[in-house]
């Protein structure tokens, strides 16, 4: 999955026509660690279950039309990877921009856990 074809699939739903932005997140391996110490790669692991119950949850907010959520799990990522894609579609910015907020905290908290690797000496 990529954001294209995400971005294509909000635009296929038959709500579309109420949205009035779609607002898309690309979350990257970065090179070094919140504490500094540089980084190899990343490893993701997601709580599915607990990943739809949020989705189901933000999708009952206010004019929201549509969320979508990829993460590449399962496999070591390098720098620069794709870590996950969000996409939230609804009628106006407040609505939208507060929902992908809200729903990339969630996720960040409650979905996913990680391992990070670090470059040798480090």
């Amino acid at each position: 999955m990529n954001m294209t074809q995400m971005v294509d699939q909000i635009k296929a739903h038959p709500d579309f026509h109420k949205a009035g932005m779609i607002l898309c997140h690309n979350g990257v391996v970065r090179g070094t660690s919140r504490e500094g110490e540089e980084v190899t790669g990343l490893e993701i692991v997601v709580d599915h279950d607990r990943l739809v119950q949020i989705i189901t949850e933000q999708k009952k907010r206010p004019g929201i039309i549509e969320i979508l959520i990829h993460i590449n799990e399962g496999k070591p990522l390098a720098v620069g990877d794709d870590v996950m894609f969000l996409a939230v579609a609804g009628n106006i910015r407040e609505n939208v921009i507060s929902t992908l907020t809200d729903t990339l905290n969630q996720v960040k908290t409650q979905v996913t856990s990680k391992k990070q690797y670090f470059k040798q000496g480090n």
